[in-house]
């Protein structure tokens, strides 16, 4: 018992000495982190209502703010460490091997964060477009540093890491996405008037683009039909919907003007000669 007395007279006369020699840098070094934080804060506000009134990026300049209020207050608390006297050469060497291995391990999140920089400095598209990627395709709905995501007409969210969308072709349509079809009317026909009919199916269908206009002709001559090509552009999040509704259309006008989808033929001939030499 009177050894663990000593012992906590020793640690309470250690305190003490310390406190003594070292209280107003403790207190300095306190108000020094303070008044760090408070600056941190205040370039953070001041750095997005700069941001905001210039029309910057809102991910980027949330990044770039958020950066400079770390960087405000990582400066002061090694100040506020220099007024204790503790050295921070130490830190900086240990800080220096943790980056170096957390980078090699993360290395596939770095080239995301790094990719979504880019993306968000060239703006190859933004919220709301229409983009076809890596196999996937779906409308813009948030850009992240680490990813973008995607949502299509089945209201499934697509999750597409950034350095995707930099190593691999990007193809941006905006807000519709291109509708190719194709129509086979009989070589009996005239393939003028259904290239006119299915025009106005297509101008007077709402939810097809007219920014956009539709273009409709003779795509190929095939063995049993004139193949009618048709290019239309369509609002993504209803792409598939639409174009089942402009193919019942466009059957329907054909049938009603008496225009004939063929179905496939094949005409077979025997030749008499052949029949007789046998």
């Amino acid at each position: 018992m009177e050894k663990e007395l000593q012992n906590l007279q020793k640690f309470y006369n250690i305190v003490i000495e310390f406190l003594t020699t070292y209280s107003f840098q403790l207190i300095g070094a306190l108000i020094i982190v303070f008044l760090g934080w408070f600056a941190s804060k205040y370039v953070y506000a001041f750095l997005m209502r700069m941001f905001e009134k210039n029309h910057f990026d809102t991910t980027l300049a949330r990044f770039l703010a958020s950066s400079a209020k770390v960087l405000v207050l990582g400066a002061m608390i090694v100040i506020a460490l220099g007024k204790v006297g503790i050295s921070i050469a130490p830190f900086i060497a240990a800080i220096g091997a943790i980056s170096l291995t957390a980078g090699l391990a993360l290395q596939g999140s770095v080239s995301n964060y790094a990719a979504g920089v880019i993306l968000i400095i060239n703006r190859p598209f933004k919220v709301g477009d229409t983009i076809s990627v890596a196999s996937v395709y779906g409308v813009v709905e948030e850009i992240k540093l680490a990813y973008t995501a995607l949502r299509n007409e089945d209201e499934e969210l697509i999750t597409v890491p950034n350095k995707q969308m930099i190593g691999d072709i990007l193809v941006n349509s905006f807000e519709f996405r291109v509708v190719e079809s194709v129509v086979g009317v009989s070589y009996e026909e005239g393939p003028q008037k259904a290239i006119e009919i299915i025009k106005g199916v297509l101008e007077s269908c709402t939810d097809v683009s007219s920014e956009h206009r539709p273009v409709v002709g003779i795509a190929k001559f095939g063995d049993s039909a004139i193949e009618l090509g048709l290019r239309y552009w369509v609002p993504t999040k209803s792409f598939f919907k639409i174009q089942y509704e402009v193919n019942l259309a466009i059957y329907t006008a054909l049938h009603i003007n008496g225009i004939t989808i063929p179905f496939p033929q094949r005409e077979v001939r025997i030749l008499s000669e052949i029949i007789n030499q046998k």
